[in-house]
């Protein structure tokens, strides 16, 4: 499967910032055929305060369209968020831990997450205009409903990034998926791309 976003980040005060997203989910490869097929449509918005230089909490909204594309339920996703970043000369790390209210058609599926991340640039300590980086994350996941088994998922993530200019940057991925591990494990690879933009 492959996966592409545009992604909108402001300041709104010193503390205060935003984003906006869009992403597209869609088959590259299904029934031993390269295709490629529209799965889903999202819209997202964050809003985060920092706490101090290393600490933020954040509120999102995300809308998934899916019953117009290929059949399956809409859903509205509420999150919340608190996250820990440190960096360490060039190395920066954080931790990340969402919790998520995934409202479909039928049920309601509650979600805990948390993530483990890693990312520098690949030129010295500092990254500037023109030049790339990494980023790496290991994520863990549970899933609860009252209609559902609980569900256990592991995702492995690798980015390579470049600062195209002060406002934008574009990434290119892997996402490798170990879902309902512990019920009747499916394996996904996903390809992904996102450009994010500063204004």
């Amino acid at each position: 499967m492959g996966e592409t976003g545009f992604d909108i980040n402001t300041d709104i005060g010193r503390n205060y910032k935003v984003n906006f997203a869009i992403r597209s989910r869609y088959y590259l490869y299904q029934d031993e055929d390269y295709n490629f097929e529209n799965r889903q449509l999202d819209f997202v918005h964050f809003s985060t305060l920092s706490l101090d230089y290393n600490h933020s909490v954040s509120l999102g909204i995300q809308y998934r369209i899916r019953e117009s594309i290929d059949g399956g339920s809409n859903e509205l996703r509420l999150t919340q968020q608190f996250n820990y970043t440190k960096k360490r000369e060039a190395l920066r790390f954080g931790h990340r831990l969402r919790l998520e209210q995934r409202i479909l058609d039928n049920f309601t599926i509650l979600r805990t997450r948390y993530r483990f991340a890693l990312d520098f640039p690949l030129n010295g300590e500092k990254l500037d205009v023109g030049e790339a980086y990494l980023i790496g994350s290991m994520e863990a996941l549970i899933s609860h409903s009252k209609n559902l088994k609980p569900e256990l998922d592991h995702r492995t993530t690798a980015h390579i990034g470049w600062l195209i200019s002060d406002k934008l940057k574009v990434q290119f991925g892997m996402e490798y998926r170990f879902e309902a591990f512990n019920l009747n494990t499916e394996e996904k690879l996903f390809l992904l791309t996102s450009a994010i933009l500063k204004i």
